[in-house]
């Protein structure tokens, strides 16, 4: 998801979330219609349907209440807006609560997912990453590129996409692969010459969005795959974008752009329009990349938590997996609040972000002779002499609580107070760039951009309308304490452009969501951070670069911050990985990712938290930072197939019918191989004691594969805790074959209680691998 501001603490989010649901659920009328998804058990249609499809309509026209006044057909005839036929089987309809209530007692009917509304959640990160090919290519350069890598395709569902992008161009691509069965859907401003060798389809999702919100209005809005917000092209071109020279935003980060899998193929799938992303069109996009073909589908959309048999994304992702296809899904920008993830099912890799070791500094001079470091993308036209020296105001007290003028919200600053002069802005309510806006109309000829407690730090640079600068929480107090105390307080503003080797990097991201995964706390969340942070990447030619409406400029390329820029970058490496290894299953490749990831920084020190500017922890990041060069060649991998993913479900405490919601084939039921949550084979470890103060042991079980060389001996590390002993059976791992698989075992023994969670790590070992499992180990606190 791209970043934004947060109004509110996490607690209060999930309360109005979970609010808006239950108004949403109680319908002002019986026949009050909303969308619901309706899962159907494929293996249920009577013989005398010659099709599914005329089953499930036939099901759904069987519930229908019909006012006195309406006949047959006419809007009956339109209330099944989707059918669903490949990840997920069932419809999406138009119904009153009481007509879904009814539907869900009928037989063949496994569950009804009301409508969700979702949220969207460059050139220098293919160098940080280790991806950019040397000056003199080499063809033992593993990232060299291949011709499989043109095989693979990622279906990107966002915002549709720029065709007209350099990023988007397809010279000396191969063929479309022939397994390929998708198409190019047409509209306004798009035509069949719009896809190529690179953008090999493009298709359009809208009505579950049109039956939620009316009609779209074609003369503002394309009806189209067109990409009129922006954010799909950078995503797309995040994941596969072909190498672009002099890439740069207004002179910023100028440098050759590239995606992640420069030589895979997009598909775009456009599910979000100018009002939001709707679950129904979400879930057509995926059953429709299935049957078309993709390998590896990147979602950089969240919408809230709930159980895995309740969120109709999860169970739509199940499917897919089951087809081998490799889910990648934002974390969201619910951070440094814990319990923020979105998309938390074992079966999805769930991507928090991180920096990189690019920055755009630039300098608030004070009058007082002080001169504080920040960051920002202002060029425009509106110029602050470095001679001269403005007068700055804050328009806020010393109190906690900011207040609407000194947030910066639109109508509230005083030409009369603020004209001529810097104005202090604090983050929060507002999108960053606007406050700058609010600040421009007002008469003000610059602002500094204060970070509060919730951002701490952590500095995102922006491409405001006004010369702007964002400071950090500490400095901010300061120019604040100044402006409030000084009767001429002064000012100016210097942007010193594009830097590079900042360190320390990577530090997570302080908007990055975290853990712990409350729906299993067995399974640890979110998998690993990527790049998140001010990635530049090709953009839409229908929006300026700061996404406000008076932003006249147009440019190319566009930096963003955001776990929707992260995801892709995941997704674009498990392309190369899948290019590589075409017969790894989308477990592999996410073992692969997770037991490479780093956990230090450039600086050779365990990654940072921004947000607090303390160590991070495998709440903030997983397993760690992404190492696409080491993942190429894991050594070992922690596999898990569908079956294996069901067992997991069946220690969820489910009931039949709700397991049936992923076990949608008869011959998929659960054979209860799973002691524990805690024992399906994934690649991070975390333990949990429960309330029961009795219970001092526990153990859990692995087994990996290997894949690198035949003949591997393997020893364990791991590393001590305060509250409990840790010993590994057997702790040396001997393979004399390709593709042999060996079990291991963790015992874990309470020696003390801990009050909060402790971390840490098993590494396998064989003198060239290193294969890393992060681990956590919580005891929870007696009822």
């Amino acid at each position: 998801m791209k970043m934004v501001e947060k109004p509110e603490k996490w607690q209060v989010l999930t309360l109005t979330i979970f609010m808006f649901f239950n108004i949403a659920l109680s319908a002002k009328t019986p026949l009050t219609k909303k969308t619901y998804i309706v899962q159907m058990d494929k293996s249920a249609k009577p013989e005398s349907f010659s099709n599914h499809i005329d089953w499930y309509s036939s099901k759904v026209q069987a519930v229908l209440i019909k006012p006195d006044n309406q006949e047959d057909g006419g809007e009956d005839q339109q209330r099944v807006l989707y059918t669903y036929q490949n990840a997920f089987h069932g419809v999406a309809a138009r119904l009153s609560e009481q007509e879904a209530e009814r539907l869900e007692e009928q037989d063949g009917v496994l569950a009804i997912f009301p409508e969700t509304k979702y949220e969207l959640h460059t050139t220098r990160s293919p160098l940080f990453l280790g991806l950019e090919p040397h000056v003199r290519a080499s063809t033992t350069n593993v990232w060299s590129q291949r011709v499989t890598d043109h095989d693979v395709i990622v279906g990107v569902l966002d915002t549709g996409v720029w065709p007209e992008s350099q990023s988007f161009n397809d010279t000396g691509m191969t063929p479309v692969p022939a397994h390929w069965k998708g198409a190019c859907e047409t509209g306004r401003g798009f035509t069949k010459s719009n896809c190529n060798k690179k953008i090999v389809g493009a298709r359009i999702f809208y009505h579950g969005y049109e039956a939620a919100t009316g009609k779209i209005n074609e003369q503002t809005e394309f009806k189209s795959p067109r990409d009129q917000d922006g954010h799909g092209t950078h995503t797309a071109a995040t994941v596969a974008g072909s190498p672009v020279r002099g890439a740069n935003l207004l002179g910023y980060a100028r440098g050759t752009a590239r995606g992640m899998a420069p030589s895979a193929r997009i598909a775009a799938y456009k599910v979000c329009w100018v009002g939001g992303c709707f679950s129904s069109d979400i879930l057509s996009a995926v059953d429709r990349a299935v049957a078309d073909g993709v390998n590896v589908l990147s979602i950089s959309l969240g919408g809230g938590v709930s159980s895995y048999y309740r969120d109709s994304l999860s169970v739509a992702a199940f499917g897919a997996m089951e087809m081998g296809i490799f889910v990648s899904c934002s974390a969201g920008n619910g951070g440094p609040d814990p319990v923020s993830l979105t998309n938390v099912s074992p079966w999805i890799t769930t991507v928090g972000a991180s920096t990189m070791d690019r920055d755009f500094p630039a300098t608030v001079k004070l009058g007082n002779g002080r001169t504080i470091t920040g960051v920002s993308l202002y060029r425009g036209r509106m110029k602050l002499s470095t001679n001269k020296q403005y007068p700055v105001v804050y328009l806020g007290s010393n109190s906690t609580s900011p207040n609407p003028s000194s947030l910066c919200l639109e109508g509230t600053l005083d030409r009369r107070v603020v004209a001529g002069k810097i104005v202090i802005c604090d983050r929060g309510i507002s999108p960053r760039v606007q406050k700058g806006e609010v600040v421009k109309e007002a008469g003000g000829v610059g602002m500094i951009l204060a970070n509060t407690a919730a951002n701490g730090e952590e500095l995102v640079a922006d491409c405001h309308l006004v010369p702007a600068v964002a400071v950090g929480e500490n400095e901010a107090k300061g120019i604040k304490h100044y402006a409030s105390t000084s009767p001429r307080a002064t000012a100016t503003l210097t942007f010193l452009g594009t830097r590079v080797g900042v360190r320390p990097s990577p530090v997570v991201a302080a908007f990055s969501s975290r853990g712990p995964n409350l729906v299993s706390l067995e399974i640890l969340k979110p998998d690993m951070v990527a790049p998140g942070v001010n990635i530049l990447a090709a953009w839409t030619g229908a929006l300026g670069p700061s996404s406000l409406p008076a932003d006249r400029r147009r440019v190319k390329f566009n930096i963003l911050s955001g776990t929707s820029m992260s995801c892709p970058h995941v997704s674009g490496i498990a392309a190369l990985l899948k290019a590589r290894h075409p017969d790894w299953s989308p477990a592999a490749i996410k073992s692969a990712l997770m037991t490479t990831a780093y956990v230090h920084d450039n600086t050779r020190k365990p990654l940072q938290d921004s947000s607090a500017a303390s160590i991070s922890t495998p709440y903030d990041h997983g397993a760690g930072h992404i190492n696409p060069g080491r993942a190429l060649d894991p050594g070992l991998i922690y596999d898990i197939e569908a079956q294996d993913y069901l067992e997991f479900l069946c220690t969820q405490r489910l009931t039949p019918t709700q397991l049936k919601v992923f076990a949608k084939y008869s011959n998929r039921s659960c054979k209860n191989n799973l002691a524990s949550p805690g024992d399906l084979n994934y690649p991070a470890l975390s333990v949990v004691f429960p309330d029961r103060t009795n219970v001092s042991v526990l153990t859990l079980h692995r087994t990996v594969t290997n894949v690198g060389p035949a003949v591997s001996n393997y020893h364990a590390i791991v590393s001590p805790f305060k509250g409990a002993y840790v010993k590994v059976e057997p702790r040396t791992l001997k393979f004399t074959k390709a593709n042999q698989k060996l079990s291991y075992k963790i015992i874990f023994t309470t020696k003390s209680r801990q009050a909060v969670p402790e971390f840490g790590g098993l590494v396998w070992k064989d003198g060239v691998h290193r294969v890393r499992s992060p681990i956590v180990v919580v005891w929870l606190p007696p009822l």
